[in-house]
């Protein structure tokens, strides 16, 4: 079966920065599975995927505007410390910030005794990122997959 809208997709990959370094794999777990066509993984990684079948093989590399996005220095932000109201604040942590847009993930990446600078960018924002993927298995998605939006099952989603 060729990858197309609703094909239930398993694969292995290595994650690799611009810079060659291994970001993240699969090796030695479950192939990762996604739902094609339902934003299950980044949109440039998709695209790519789409039309390739079980056994192929494939390193391709993603733009940021394709994969996490463009940094957005407006993201980072400097706020009062006294905002928090957790005592022992260093960088590294993280914190779930209440926006218009709702809940966003921050980071913080600097604290003074008055305030703490945060970032809400996602980490992999800005980076080119490689694929090196290795399909392992294209079906079709079952009903119960297409209305939860994900693939179930082994490498997917367990309920």
């Amino acid at each position: 079966m060729i990858i197309s809208e609703n094909a239930a997709v398993l694969f292995h990959y290595t994650l690799t920065d611009g810079e060659g370094n291994q970001l993240d794999s699969s090796k030695g777990k479950d192939p990762l599975a996604y739902l094609h066509g339902h934003k299950n993984i980044i949109p440039g990684l998709e695209q790519e995927m789409e039309g390739k079948q079980a056994g192929d093989v494939m390193v391709v590399t993603i733009a940021p505007a394709d994969a996490y996005g463009e940094r957005q220095e407006q993201m980072v932000q400097e706020v009062p410390r006294k905002t928090f109201q957790a005592e022992d604040i260093h960088v590294g942590m993280r914190f779930e910030a209440q926006t218009p847009n709702g809940p966003l993930t921050v980071v913080v990446t600097g604290v003074t005794d008055e305030t703490v600078t945060v970032d809400g960018n996602h980490p992999l924002a800005g980076k080119e990122l490689t694929f090196d993927v290795r399909i392992d298995n294209v079906r079709e998605a079952t009903e119960e997959e297409l209305t939860h939006g994900h693939v179930h099952g082994a490498g997917g989603h367990q309920h």
